[in-house]
């Protein structure tokens, strides 16, 4: 098969016949690491097709995936429904059972895979209120019917030219699959993105990722229901790359250890984790120890793509290379050489810290009406810029709107929003694709993400605030983990904000404080004081109008489960100035 691919169950075929492996596809289970070859995956992934026929399955059919982490199984029943023309509906594991039902019930989907106990529990619950026929697990549970049963029902591979067939009837422009955005109001929306939607996006996305073909190795952490994840995972496989999942974010170390990768993609909340990880390992070291540590990753902090700081601070870096930075990178495994950030915006010092240390985070920007990638930093060329999400991917045209909005267009947009045409015709000015991001692009083609258009409001004093641009320059700050800027209609702009509790235990530590509770850490008025210092530092950075006069900390970690956070890791700003209320009154009115 050529590299004309145009349907994405093509893109095991093409790997079997181009870079066929021994480890496609690897997960961790019963204690080991268990891998499926390019060949056992086409052929699993054929006797589900087999099996889903002889369940009644056909063109057009729904079929839900939920699974708590990535995994093999995903991607061989993923495969297995796409060739029979029928349509994958993956379900983030996190949101709520109402939300299950929901995507369910507005799917209409007939079977539904998952992968484990906790989420069965929490399916079953609402299961009788759908149209579901049967549930399969991925996990042996007593009692349930597991997926090896589809499997087995396809190993009579008699049926396998009904399989062809109904490949063979799958045109490009048909519905693969229906993704249901998270949404930070409202029902969760279908989004309906074909078979060319995501295979142009993969195609365009390989050439702005440095992969030897055939030979690298992926970690692969960022929920696979996640169109981002979803789309690398199309591309590993066109290009040949061995995928490993990972077990967990606890398990995070030890799995870059093990597999030692070469690439992984991730949301930046996950590199402000490592990166905090790695900046507290400095509070173990004594004297000259110390010293040279922070002394490295103050260097790293300051670092600019291309040698633009000059021959003197070159000199210091290849030193902090040698002597911290090497071994910061022996840590996370020893070959990761590329990681791409997603999903939210990237801070800064992350991109410069990453980079100085040989491991450098390419930022991208899309959205999953998108496909997803609309523009990605790539090191090659000039084409990496710290503060932008890089150039426009190759077939994407991008212009900028009036207001600031940037409008899309492209063999990458979405197809439209499941049963809502209004909604789908809302969102589009002829070709164009409405993205709710506020942005500008370079001379030089780079784009800069400013704001969301909905997101910006006045003050009573008529002034317009941007809050994405204050709250990540708050977020620079290692004191704080969250902010959200208010003050819509109200006299000034003041923020909410979640103090980074991992970190401030670490510093009360150096300074002889003690905290038994996230509570006391918030209300601490040392604390208080010092993240005031952070606040004003930042401050600096904006006009009079926009800086942040007030503030209040919160006692709890803002999270998905706490439903301040959507499963993309964004902010539900109305859900969080509900739950912080009083501290809204107490800013304003108190």
């Amino acid at each position: 098969m050529s590299a004309n691919i145009t349907r994405l169950f093509e893109f095991p075929y093409y790997q079997l016949n181009n870079y066929p492996l021994d480890k496609s596809l690897t997960s961790f289970k019963d204690g080991k690491w268990n891998s499926l070859s390019t060949q056992e995956y086409v052929n699993q992934a054929n006797q589900i097709s087999r099996g889903l026929l002889r369940l009644g399955i056909k063109k057009n059919d729904k079929i839900a995936v939920i699974s708590t982490t990535n995994r093999t199984e995903w991607n061989v029943i993923d495969i297995g429904i796409l060739q029979l023309g029928a349509q994958n509906v993956p379900i983030y594991p996190t949101i709520s059972k109402e939300d299950y039902e929901y995507v369910l019930n507005h799917s209409e989907a007939t079977y539904c895979f998952v992968s484990d106990e906790d989420i069965l529990e929490k399916l079953n619950q609402i299961k009788g209120n759908t149209q579901l026929k049967e549930v399969y697990t991925f996990d042996q549970i007593e009692g349930e019917h597991n997926w090896q049963e589809v499997l087995e029902l396809g190993k009579d591979d008699s049926n396998q030219e009904e399989v062809e067939k109904c490949k063979e009837a799958v045109d490009t422009d048909d519905l693969a699959t229906l993704i249901y955005t998270s949404g930070t109001t409202g029902k969760p929306k279908g989004v309906m993105l074909s078979h060319k939607n995501i295979v142009s996006n993969v195609l365009s996305s390989e050439k702005r990722v440095p992969l030897i073909f055939g030979e690298t190795k992926a970690l692969s952490f960022l929920p696979v229901c996640h169109i981002f994840e979803r789309m690398i995972l199309y591309l590993y496989q066109f290009c040949g790359v061995e995928i490993h999942f990972a077990e967990s974010i606890e398990k995070m170390s030890d799995n870059l250890k093990e597999v030692k990768p070469h690439v992984m993609t991730a949301v930046p909340r996950l590199y402000e984790k490592v990166f905090d990880k790695i900046y507290a390992r400095g509070a173990d070291l004594k004297g000259i120890k110390q010293k040279l540590f922070y002394w490295a990753i103050n260097v790293g902090l300051q670092y600019e793509p291309y040698g633009a700081n000059g021959w003197w601070y070159e000199k210091k870096l290849g030193l902090a290379r040698k002597l911290i930075f090497s071994k910061i990178k022996d840590g996370l495994g020893g070959q990761l050489d590329l990681m791409v950030s997603g999903s939210a915006a990237l801070q800064p010092r992350l991109t410069r810290f990453f980079a100085a240390a040989e491991m450098p985070i390419m930022e991208g920007y899309g959205l999953t009406e998108t496909s997803p990638v609309i523009a990605v930093n790539d090191q090659r060329d000039g084409g990496f810029r710290i503060g932008t999400v890089g150039r426009i991917i190759e077939g994407v045209e991008v212009k900028i709107a009036e207001d600031g909005e940037i409008l899309v267009k492209g063999p990458n947009i979405l197809k439209g929003y499941y049963k809502d045409p209004e909604k789908s015709a809302s969102v589009m000015t002829g070709d164009y694709f409405h993205t709710g991001d506020i942005g500008e692009v370079s001379k030089d083609g780079f784009l800069k993400i400013t704001d969301r258009k909905k997101e910006m409001f006045k003050t009573s004093g008529g002034k317009y605030v941007a809050p994405a641009l204050i709250e990540n320059e708050l977020k620079q700050s290692r004191f704080i983990e969250q902010a959200m800027v208010v003050g819509e209609n109200e006299k000034m702009p003041a923020a909410i904000i979640q103090p980074n509790f991992e970190f401030l235990r670490e510093w009360a530590e150096r300074h002889d404080l003690h905290f038994n509770s996230n509570q006391e850490i918030a209300t601490s008025e040392r604390v208080i004081k010092r993240i005031e210092e952070e606040v004003m530092d930042c401050n600096k950075k904006f006009g009079k109008w926009e800086t942040i006069k007030k503030f209040e900390l919160t006692p709890d970690e803002w999270s998905i489960d706490g439903g301040h956070l959507t499963p993309t890791m964004k902010m539900k700003r109305k859900v969080i100035r509900e739950i912080y209320k009083d501290l809204y009154e107490k800013i304003y009115r108190g």
